[in-house]
């Protein structure tokens, strides 16, 4: 008499060293089966239907993992991680969702290929690119911070006010690089007495702190009218004591590689990332043979963060395209009419495979950059389409937007 076989599940799961809390998941999913606690975003398996709304908008690919299983794990036990568990040796299933594990992976496989169409593949990390670490402190393990700067980086007449934020991090440990996030959070309860959500925050500056050897990391922080953390980060003055969760991001990562070309493009705060690149390679590869450029688009030079510093990086360091949208008298400009008017010099860079493309800003901006390079693509006779994948499945294609 056969022994009675297990049925199996597929079920969803959320890769806690590669998300960045952003919530967009949790916000996107039509059927609430996303959940956080301090710690990490989960999905409840009694809940989620498998519908792949939260694959697309995800600007990590954290929420794009799968295992199979003859128990679902809990919310609990997706609370407590810090990493995803192996996937566990289950005996193939007579009756089920798929019957085998084959069966069940192929069918997770077929969903994902449909949920990614468009994307261009699942991000990872640049190769060259550091080990980051991840989640050292959360909601109920912070790590405190003093303020030691908060500069505006804005015109005082501008209409929008945003800071160069300084956080001193004493003796704590606290390993961030390039292209990483930390969590905020504020004080105090919202409407419904819960606490805050921590807001995440690129870190605007490079390895080994603002200053060579120094143990602080600096944020961008725009001023939102209604915005809890943003108000609260920006009135922080000097000596003023805060919680600080993370780092988080294991893919949105600077290659250490003195050769790499880096594309980077950003409206507003998006740039805070891209000054930690810039002050990386100025650090520590000062005659590095890759060629750093900049697309960074605001509203006026008024209200473009860091203008007066970038006047100052040498050309030889960073190729700088601004591209303003509202300045009096003068046409609309956006990053991606600033791509296409550099065409060749794109599609010479796309050519060569030591080129990685970062997008970090505004989520409007996406389609006008991805249509951008399509066009500088063609006009070179390169197929964007088959293209971009294969440069975001080998970690050289890049975007967080929100």
């Amino acid at each position: 008499m056969n022994a009675p076989t297990q049925e199996l599940l597929k079920q969803h799961l959320i890769d806690p060293e590669i998300c960045i809390r952003c919530n967009t998941c949790e916000e996107t999913c039509p059927v609430d089966a996303v959940t956080h606690d301090g710690n990490n975003y989960v999905v409840d398996a009694s809940i989620c239907n498998h519908c792949m709304d939260c694959i697309s908008p995800c600007p990590t690919g954290s929420i794009d993992n799968w295992r199979v299983v003859t128990k679902a794990y809990s919310l609990e036990e997706q609370f407590s991680w810090e990493e995803l568990p192996k996937q566990e040796e289950v005996a193939a299933a007579a009756s089920g969702e798929g019957g085998t594990v084959e069966a069940l992976e192929d069918e997770v496989s077929r969903l994902l290929e449909e949920a990614r169409k468009g994307l261009g593949g699942k991000p990872v990390a640049p190769h060259s690119a550091s080990k980051p670490t991840v989640n050292l402190y959360n909601r109920s393990k912070p790590a405190t911070a003093t303020v030691t700067g908060n500069f505006r980086l804005t015109d005082a007449n501008a209409d929008s006010d945003v800071r160069h934020i300084i956080l001193d991090l004493g003796d704590q440990k606290f390993p961030v690089l390039e292209g990483q996030s930390i969590g905020i959070v504020t004080p105090g309860t919202d409407a419904n007495g819960k606490p805050h959500v921590a807001r995440l925050y690129s870190v605007a500056s490079p390895r080994g702190g603002e200053k060579p050897n120094t143990n602080n990391l600096a944020l961008t922080v725009k001023r939102e009218d209604k915005g809890v953390c943003s108000n609260y980060l920006c009135d922080l003055p000097r000596g003023a004591k805060l919680e600080i969760t993370g780092p988080f991001g294991a893919t949105f990562l600077m290659p250490d590689d003195p050769a790499a070309n880096i594309i980077m493009i950003c409206t507003g705060t998006g740039s805070a990332p891209f000054r930690g690149f810039t002050e990386r390679r100025r650090r520590a590869m000062p005659d590095a043979a890759g060629r750093l450029l900049l697309f960074f688009g605001a509203r006026r030079p008024e209200e473009l963060p860091y203008f007066g510093p970038l006047q100052k990086v040498p050309e030889k360091l960073l190729g700088k395209y601004f591209c303003y949208s509202r300045v009096p008298d003068q046409p609309r400009v956006y990053v991606q009419d600033r791509i296409r008017s550099e065409m060749a010099q794109i599609a010479t860079l796309l050519r060569d495979d030591k080129t990685h493309v970062y997008i970090c800003g505004l989520k409007g901006m996406e389609s006008g950059v991805d249509e951008a390079f399509a066009d500088a693509c063609r006009s070179a006779s390169i197929d964007w389409a088959a293209l971009k994948p294969a440069m975001r499945e080998s970690g050289r294609y890049h975007v967080e937007t929100y």
